[in-house]
């Protein structure tokens, strides 16, 4: 970012990605009026799509006619090039957090294909898009712009946006065992400081939304159990797995900092 944005453009961006993670954490407008019976899916899912598309649609408009200079990246350009660079050690980890789930979950649920399908697969294309649109899109490029006289201030946006992105995953956890409440803050940093990364690097927000989808369907194991929580096993497994692909991400920013 070379020419700094106006008061008015960071303002409409910052309030934009306020109420989009408020309405991407608590559900809300889809969940008061989308009540959809459909096979054995679970209704709250056909609800958070729609959210989805309203949080989308909030944007577009907001970011058209409050700051139509704002750049994200969501373009052909570098998406070939950034995914054959980085996508590796996402595949790993995603693969990784599969077999994880796989060692430590009872398959004790037999869904119908319609449930793998929308609730393992086609329900994390919402969730990559809008978490990416406005964690990196948005706001990671906005404390960007806010750190503008650091010398390092992408890899001060990059950590601060993943240890924001970490702590937004509490509360999906809140009632569990504070150990599991620890492994998904410290999981989710890791995956944030990756996502992050591979967005600065690749200039390019298809990247990490690629392979912020592909991880996501990793935990596809989940339509398969009653099991809610996080068994020893994989947490182990996640643990070692999500420390080390931050640490990939450090290292890249690390490179950065040198040059």
């Amino acid at each position: 970012m070379d020419k700094r944005r106006s008061a008015k453009t960071l303002c409409a961006v910052g309030v934009l990605t306020v109420l989009m993670a408020f309405m991407d954490i608590s559900g809300l407008p889809g969940a008061l009026f989308v009540d959809i019976q459909f096979a054995d899916i679970d209704p709250i899912y056909f609800a958070l799509a729609v959210n989805f598309v309203i949080i989308c649609v909030l944007a577009y408009v907001v970011l058209r006619l409050f700051a139509p200079e704002w750049k994200l990246g969501l373009s052909i350009k570098g998406l070939l090039e950034g995914l054959r660079k980085f996508a590796l050690p996402g595949i790993f980890a995603g693969l990784a957090t599969a077999v994880g789930f796989c060692l430590g979950l009872p398959f004790d649920s037999s869904p119908t294909i319609w449930k793998v399908i929308f609730e393992g697969m086609v329900y994390y294309i919402g969730v990559a898009v809008v978490e990416e649109l406005y964690v990196r899109g948005l706001f990671l490029n906005l404390v960007e712009d806010l750190a503008r006289k650091s010398p390092n201030r992408t890899n001060v946006a990059i950590a601060v946006s993943a240890v924001v992105f970490g702590l937004g995953h509490i509360p999906g956890v809140l009632g569990q065992d504070a150990l599991v409440i620890a492994f998904k803050v410290v999981s989710t940093v890791g995956l944030g400081l990756y996502f992050g990364t591979i967005y600065k690097e690749s200039g390019n927000l298809w990247v990490p939304i690629i392979m912020h989808w592909f991880i996501n369907i990793c935990a596809l194991p989940y339509c398969f159990t009653t099991f809610s929580g996080y068994p020893t096993v994989s947490l182990i497994i996640l643990l070692i797995v999500y420390i080390a692909l931050g640490a990939y991400s450090v290292s890249l920013m690390a490179r950065n900092t040198s040059k």
